[in-house]
C-alpha cells in the first residue's frame, strides 16, 4: 500500500493511498472526504436507499376500502392508503373497492379485489 503526503495551499495536508483522497485526521476532518466519499446531494451512487423501517399503514391480511387512481404496467390497479401504494389485482381506474392485503414489501404492498366500495360521486 503506497501512501503519499501532498500539501495544499492553506496548510491542508491531504493523503493518497489505495482508497482514494482524503485530508489528514489532524486537521480535524472526519467523514465526508469529497473524492471517493458522498456525491450527489448526499447520496452514494445507487440512490442511497436505506432499508425503510417505519410502520405500514396496512396489514396483511386485512380488508381496506380504496379508490383506484391508476394503473400499473403490468395491468394491475393502484390505490394508496396514507400514501403508500397498494397493487389491486384486476382494479379499474375509477373503481371504488374493498381489497384484501395478500403480501407487504417494503415500498408497496399487494391486495386482490374481495368486494363492492362505496359509490363515488361524480365529478364535474
Amino acid at each position: 500500500m503506497a501512501l503519499v503526503w501532498l500539501s495544499t495551499k492553506g496548510g491542508a495536508t491531504v493523503s493518497f493511498n489505495d482508497s482514494g483522497f482524503g485530508e489528514s485526521p489532524s486537521q480535524g476532518y472526519s467523514g465526508n472526504r469529497g473524492y471517493g466519499g458522498r456525491r450527489f446531494g448526499g447520496r452514494r451512487f445507487g440512490g442511497g436507499r436505506r432499508f425503510d423501517d417505519r410502520p405500514k399503514p396496512v396489514e396483511t391480511g386485512k380488508e381496506y376500502e380504496v379508490s383506484i387512481t391508476e394503473i400499473s404496467r403490468k395491468g394491475d390497479g393502484i390505490a394508496r392508503v396514507e400514501g403508500f401504494v397498494i397493487f389491486v389485482k384486476g382494479g379499474q381506474v375509477g373503481q371504488n373497492t374493498k381489497v384484501k392485503i395478500t403480501q407487504i414489501g417494503g415500498r408497496f404492498a399487494t391486495a386482490d379485489l374481495v368486494g363492492e366500495g362505496t359509490p363515488q360521486a361524480a365529478s364535474e
